[in-house]
């Protein structure tokens, strides 16, 4: 009897695939090609089950697609920039590069145990000087198109990692990474202007609703936010221009709802909003107010709209466009700057959000809708549409024709326009950190903000640098900052604020493409691009549906007008599995909660194929894994069986020849369950379902099949096509098995189905009295429908004593029905 060692078994897989270069992609475009990408890492230094599950899972359609004859691109690299190597740095007194390569060292080594066919030669960190290098050059290529820009704005910001965060990284009034409280700060910084592919963004989706999770999409869509209204402007009142100081005279509004304008009757602005900063700064509001303004300010744009409405009254007026009557104009914390302007037009009759304020404030509410039943309370705000009142020229009129109406009136009065807007905000990318890519940006008093020059990137990090959590330490350096223009010669300084991390993530999958011998060339290139491109498969968590995802359909689509890409890749990932969390006693793995389980302490106890096999068996990809400790003794037990039992196997190169009639029927059952295991391989790996633990349970009732029946050519045949379709799932022993029986000659094509098998010259029927199952019977395939009847009320004749039957019912080839009374 052949001995289970995983240990052996895996090193010695693991060294022969490194020595042949197995899992390296080729340079012939003539091949059909799949680009399987799982979500690259952050170097935390260990990696953890939620790892495991990624890799095991795009390493499975990898090697799936492998053994089908396709050229496939299998990367892997590293998120190597971001804070918590600055954390580690004050922590440890240790430099955030040391920390964060020693981790990709220790994490590489870890990825290698678990047999990950990555290609070995693609990989890359993004701390990596030359990544940094074409990074830098295509912000300048976008800084040169204006998809760059700086501008002064009220940022969300972290004391405690010292650094401003977007929007999508505030998380309930916290920082995303170390959960601090975020406060408003206004400070200068660089934005990409993904506002300017929001609709594009938008239009593209629908090439992705068939590869893509609808809660994904759903969640894009969102934050992309298309909405279709009219765009007019406010007047102020003569008084109101006259208190300020006449440096404005109107300020401009959206709204989706034109058809309830004649229900205004106030106004609110966002609280950072020129005019109040105007009131603010001149003293132009008693003292109460200017405080309540000041804390409305510190507010992020998502706890605005979470919190209690609050506002104060400006003091200011303006003119409704159409009745002409002032309105008073009030800040309100409910009123975001960046959209529409951070001005809105208030109907509390008719906007659930505007009724709130008004009744907490005592203002008017009028109603300027009739809904269709008539009914109306001013308790409430009525926000469906109806029929226009007291609208002038526009009442009696339904409110979606109204809207267009009103709509076409202003735009012929020159009042206002027909707009579309998008809620989506320009990326700000500005990071006030040290370990980050620098923004090649020079700032020169005489020649003002000046991109550097291509031939002296990359612009690199200073490595004498001290971290202690206080400020940018890049800001500090005694001589990093200082340099000459690249425009005039003069003195000037460097920009000190680091770019997103985010930014880096956005475009590695384009990098892979392209082969290492070609890396201190070009950032990707275009032939290659183009052969590899889109990814055929991406694979992550539904965390980064927003923030990453988004990001890096924007990059694809920027980088294509820059010329960098082919102008027919519009989006990077064709399909997208957003695989489950790894639970433990039903919570999220943390170190907090001590609910952890250590990869490298179950592969040293079990080998990396029984971790494999257990992490794809214990629950679909999609859904969330509760890890279970017995149930990976039990992927264990399994393997060993495999093992144990390879002992019937006969030698050979190709499938023996098996008359399937001369049979015994439990090796007939037997063959029938190896190529239903093999059917399902097919259906999951080409559906794109890849429901693993299908395939897993139907592979281990073949092997239980073949333990059943005793036939030596069955038990060969089996196990030929059984490590074929286990290969991608636990390749080590499904390799040294192959090699040992069949010289790994089952591994070169996906096994063909002999539909033979399944066809039978006897089935099995069930029989059922009144619904429930009572028995079952076997005979002949071509039996006709009466005698089949009649047998089956034989079978069950002590469930029909002392009844009458009332109706009977044959079901093809699957059962008798028996109604009795």
């Amino acid at each position: 009897m052949i001995e289970y060692k995983a240990f052996e078994v895996e090193k010695k897989w693991q060294a022969k695939w490194d020595e042949t270069e197995a899992f390296e992609p080729l340079d012939d475009f003539t091949k059909p090609k799949k680009y399987i990408l799982s979500m690259f890492p952050y170097p935390s230094g260990r990696i953890h089950m939620g790892h495991v599950r990624n890799y095991t899972i795009g390493d499975a359609i990898a090697r799936y697609y492998r053994k089908r004859g396709f050229n496939v691109l299998h990367p892997i690299g590293w998120d190597s920039f971001g804070m918590p190597a600055e954390n580690a740095a004050i922590k440890h007194k240790i430099h955030p590069k040391v920390w964060t390569y020693e981790n990709i060292d220790y994490m590489r080594k870890e990825l290698r145990s678990l047999g990950l066919s990555f290609s070995k030669t693609r990989e890359f960190a993004t701390s990596d000087y030359m990544y940094t290098k074409y990074e830098q050059e295509i912000f300048i290529k976008m800084y040169e198109k204006a998809l760059v820009y700086r501008k002064k704005a009220s940022l969300n910001w972290c004391d405690s990692c010292k650094t401003v965060l977007a929007n999508e990284q505030v998380e309930e009034g916290k920082c995303w990474r170390c959960s601090s409280e975020v406060v408003q700060k206004e400070m200068s910084g660089y934005y990409l202007k993904i506002s300017q592919y929001a609709k594009e963004l938008l239009d593209s989706m629908a090439e992705l609703k068939n590869g893509w999770p609808n809660q994904v999409l759903v969640q894009q869509e969102n934050w992309i936010g298309q909405s279709e209204g009219l765009e007019f402007e406010f007047k102020l009142s003569e008084k109101s221009i006259e208190k300020l100081n006449k440096k404005f005279e109107k300020y401009t509004v959206f709204t989706t709802r034109a058809d309830t304008i004649y229900g205004v009757t106030y106004s609110a602005l966002a609280p950072e909003h020129p005019i109040v900063k105007e009131l603010l700064e001149n003293n132009l509001l008693d003292k109460t107010s200017a405080q309540k303004i000041k804390d409305m300010q510190k507010l992020s744009s998502r706890d605005k709209q979470t919190a209690e409405k609050e506002g104060v009254y400006l003091g200011i007026k303006v003119i409704h466009p159409l009745t002409k009557k002032e309105i008073p104009v009030w800040a309100a914390n409910f009123v975001l700057l960046e959209y529409g302007g951070g001005a809105v037009m208030a109907v509390p009759a008719h906007d659930s959000r505007d009724h709130e304020f008004a009744l907490k404030f005592n203002l008017p509410i009028v109603q300027s809708i009739r809904a269709k039943d008539n009914e109306y309370s001013i308790k409430e705000a009525m926000c469906e549409d109806g029929f226009l009142i007291d609208s002038g020229d526009f009442t009696n009129l339904e409110s979606a024709k109204a809207r267009e109406e009103i709509i076409k009136y202003f735009e012929k009065n020159n009042l206002g326009k027909k707009v579309i807007n998008y809620k989506i905000r320009d990326w700000g990318i500005s990071r006030q950190r040290y370990w980050g890519a620098p923004i090649p940006i020079v700032h020169c008093e005489k020649c003002g903000a000046v991109t550097e020059q291509k031939e002296n990137l990359p612009i690199t990090l200073p490595d004498d640098i001290e971290i202690t959590g206080e400020g940018n330490p890049l800001d500090k350096h005694p001589t990093w900052k200082f340099t000459k223009c690249p425009k005039c010669g003069g003195d000037a300084k460097r920009e000190t604020d680091t770019m997103d991390t985010f930014l880096q993530s956005s475009w590695y999958f384009l990098r892979y493409t392209t082969p290492v011998t070609l890396w201190e060339k070009m950032p990707f290139d275009e032939k290659h691009v183009k052969y590899w491109m889109g990814v055929d498969q991406y694979i992550g968590g539904i965390e980064h549906a927003i923030l990453h995802l988004l990001y890096a359909r924007f990059f694809t689509k920027a980088l294509r007008d820059l010329g960098y890409i082919d102008k027919n890749i519009d989006e990077p990932f064709a399909n997208l599995l957003t695989q489950g969390m790894v639970l433990k006693d039903g919570a999220k793995m943390s170190k907090s909660k001590g609910n952890t389980v250590d990869p490298d302490s179950i592969i040293e106890k079990y080998g990396a194929d029984t971790a494999r096999l257990f992490i794809l068996f214990a629950a679909p990809p999609q859904k969330e894994l509760e890890w279970n400790d017995s149930a990976v003794d039990g992927a264990y037990r399994f393997i060993k069986r495999l093992v144990d039992r390879s002992d019937n196997i006969l030698a050979c190169e190709s499938l023996p020849k098996i008359n399937h009639k001369e049979l015994s029927k439990d090796s007939q059952y037997a063959r029938k369950k190896i190529y239903e295991a093999a059917k399902k391989s097919i259906d999951i790996f080409e559906s794109g379902i890849y429901a693993f633990n299908t395939l897993i349970a139907a592979s281990m009732e073949a092997f239980n099949a073949l333990n059943a029946q005793e036939d030596k050519d069955v038990w060969t045949e089996g196990y030929y096509i059984l490590l074929n379709v286990l290969e991608p799932i636990i390749p080590h022993i499904s390799s040294e098995l192959s090699e040992k029986f069949f010289k790994c000659k089952n591994f070169t094509h996906i096994i063909a189905i002999d539909e033979s098998v399944f066809k039978s010259e006897t089935m099995i029927l069930a029989v059922t009295v009144n619904g429930k199952r009572r028995g079952e019977f076997e005979i002949n395939a071509d039996a006709a429908e009466d005698e089949i009847i009649k047998i089956g009320k034989v079978t069950v004749s002590k469930w029909l004593e002392g009844a009458s039957i009332k109706k009977e019912i044959y079901v093809d080839r699957k059962l008798v029905n028996l109604v009795i009374a």
